[in-house]
């Protein structure tokens, strides 16, 4: 549970850094992508998530971080 908290944690970091380095890009981006079909979106947000998948699955299996 220690170790979920600590992900949620840092993603929120992550998320939030966009927002305080440049909020009127960040803007311009939002209303960019509210314009952006919905197909398109779809397709983003799968290759997102297989994206961090792949990343999670190669550390897990990877010796490198032990």
């Amino acid at each position: 549970m220690k170790i979920l908290l600590l992900l949620l944690g840092m993603v929120l970091i992550v998320e939030g850094i966009p927002y305080v380095a440049s909020p009127e890009s960040m803007r311009r981006w939002l209303r960019t992508i509210s314009e952006m079909k919905a197909e398109s979106l779809r397709v983003m947000g799968l290759l997102s998530m297989s994206a961090g998948l792949l990343i999670c699955w190669i550390v897990q299996r990877s010796g490198f971080f032990n």
